[in-house]
């Protein structure tokens, strides 16, 4: 989604910026500039490793979970739609479809999660919408096929 009800707040390079809802008080990433679906946007590393999940973290298998480096990619929001997608084999972020110039950034989060920290209803307005959004864990295999799906997460499902 295009929106101009975003403040921009902060850029994280030149590819990206992280813009502030001032209604809903939420941050999102937009791009700064378009891309292509099949191109890699960025390469990311791991800030730090935990035990256990938070709403900030990205799992890697059953007891270990990643905070991004850097920090602005944290701010990549849901959507049962996505256009990007982790490729965590070469941590990098893909572009799923092709991105304009002002559009978040966004992925689905059942990709890279079993069972999710904090569970939410999604309002993304997707006919792919799945409603709650709590894991790949509450998903049929069906659902997930549609999906670029992370190791773990394919793991999972075999």
């Amino acid at each position: 989604m295009i929106s101009s009800t975003y403040q921009t707040i902060t850029t994280g390079t030149d590819l990206f910026e992280v813009r502030l809802n001032p209604v809903s008080g939420f941050k999102a990433l937009f791009a700064n500039q378009p891309f292509e679906a099949g191109e890699e946007l960025f390469v990311f590393k791991v800030k730090s490793l935990r035990d256990t999940p938070t709403y900030l973290t990205v799992q890697i298998d059953e007891k270990t979970h990643f905070e991004f480096e850097p920090e602005f990619l944290q701010y990549m929001n849901h959507h049962c739609d996505p256009n990007v997608h982790l490729d965590l084999n070469n941590y990098t972020l893909v572009a799923l479809k092709s991105i304009q110039e002002g559009e978040e950034i966004h992925f689905f989060y059942p990709s890279t999660e079993w069972k999710m920290d904090r569970p939410f209803a999604c309002h993304c307005g997707s006919e792919k919408c799945i409603g709650i959004v709590s894991g790949a864990h509450a998903l049929s295999k069906t659902q997930l096929a549609n999906y670029p799906l992370s190791p773990y997460i394919k793991s999972k499902l075999d």
